[in-house]
């Protein structure tokens, strides 16, 4: 069987799945990504580029659609070619929402296409009015609900679809849920497990370890929508509480999700403003390969966790994984998998009084929650582990490759 990737910056969601599908089964591969990409992977591959960006005169409620139409009309072109070499995939695996999977059906009638989708917009009472704490105005509305337009179209092509989490899955239209699965594509939890003798060097000055106290954030960038101006009040009035305390953060200075700010600053330099901190002791490390992440992982004393309703994190399973003690947003992608008090913490997501109360407690008695972290390993274990549901993702693969997927299966 012919298998053919296509996710803009590759492997992304499908390297665990990737990686399995070479190792245990005869299949071939083949990825469709940006021209820019550069992760490495060991695939043959086939690379679009759009021709150019969506018109600023466009209306602002379609520029995300022309953006993505651009985008499929890319892959569209890069694709005819591989069809001419009579290469023809038997199914496609393709991440939705950007737009490079609109088309495939016109390049490919024949394959099965199994669509990806992690998140379907709304106007009202949703990610973005969570943050604000009011509605947008109309004509955000029109804006967030055209930012569906390439989202529809797959749903509508698609053979099958996966999301990854129920909440996730609850916020697609009801008339297409019944064929969508929700199957997470895993946690590697013989790479992610505890060590209560990790260490994890900072700088030349700086090397932790479980003995310490250490409060860690990870997100891909600095935002709103992960909680990061709450987490940065809080790291200020825990230091002024705790002299030993060492906070980690990883990820980029951007916004990967939500708005900017208004004043041209980012959220990291907004808060470095605002707050005092002791920078000995507040550490930035950008990204970091998943090696780190995980001694990292492995010496927090907590994990702060916070996120508006939206896109549930990798990182979270993982941390959970590596026996990390969870401080969550009581918001739904978290409660799906934290029971508060059984396998991790949940908090107001605003809250930065609760939660810095919260911290502190933990930080006094840590011994107290060891049985929180193994629940939480045993949680992953139990739901998420790759040793589980990879062979189940084969097994889905093949059943919309041969056209036996159905909402029974």
């Amino acid at each position: 069987m012919r298998i053919l990737f296509m996710h803009n910056n590759f492997p992304g969601q499908y390297r665990r799945i990737a990686n399995y599908l070479k190792k245990n089964s005869n299949h071939e591969m083949a990825v469709a990504t940006l021209e820019t990409n550069k992760q490495q992977y060991n695939l043959p591959k086939v690379t679009y580029a759009p021709h150019r960006e969506a018109r600023k005169d466009t209306h602002p409620a379609l520029i995300a659609t022309e953006r993505a139409t651009i985008m499929g009309q890319a892959a569209y072109q890069a694709l005819t070619k591989l069809k001419k070499t009579g290469n023809a995939p038997d199914i496609i695996l393709a991440h939705s929402g950007w737009g490079g999977s609109m088309f495939l059906k016109d390049v490919f009638p024949d394959a099965k296409l199994l669509s990806y989708f992690e998140w379907y917009y709304y106007g009202r009472n949703s990610d973005s009015s969570f943050i604000s704490g009011q509605e947008p105005d109309p004509n955000n509305q029109l804006r967030i609900r055209m930012k569906n337009t390439p989202i529809l179209q797959d749903l509508a092509a698609m053979d099958w679809g996966q999301c990854p989490t129920a909440f996730q899955h609850s916020k697609l239209p009801k008339i297409f849920q019944k064929n969508v699965s929700v199957l997470h594509d895993g946690v590697d939890t013989e790479f992610f497990v505890p060590d209560d003798t990790a260490k994890l060097t900072i700088n030349e000055n700086v090397t932790l370890s479980a003995d310490d106290e250490v409060i860690t954030y990870v997100a891909r960038g600095m935002e709103e929508y992960r909680g990061f101006p709450q987490f940065m009040e809080v790291v200020s009035e825990l230091q002024k509480k705790r002299p030993r305390l060492h906070v980690v953060i990883l990820g980029n200075d951007r916004v990967a999700y939500g708005a900017q700010r208004k004043d041209g600053k980012s959220f990291k330099e907004w808060a470095l403003e605002t707050f005092e901190f002791d920078h000995s002791r507040l550490h930035f490390m950008g990204l970091q390969p998943l090696g780190v992440f995980k001694r990292l992982m492995q010496i927090s004393s907590a994990h702060v966790y916070l996120t508006a309703p939206f896109v549930l994190s990798w990182s979270m399973l993982e941390a959970m994984s590596a026996g990390a003690l969870i401080v969550g947003s009581d918001t739904e992608p978290v409660k799906e998998l934290i029971s508060d008090g059984e396998n991790g913490i949940l908090v107001p997501f605003f809250d930065t009084a609760k939660i810095i109360s919260q911290l502190d407690q933990i930080l006094n008695e840590p011994q107290n929650y060891k049985i929180m972290r193994q629940k939480a390993r045993e949680t992953i274990l139990e739901r998420y582990s790759i040793r589980d549901l990879l062979p189940k993702y084969q097994q889905l693969i093949e059943n919309v490759a041969n056209g036996t997927q159905n909402s029974e299966n």
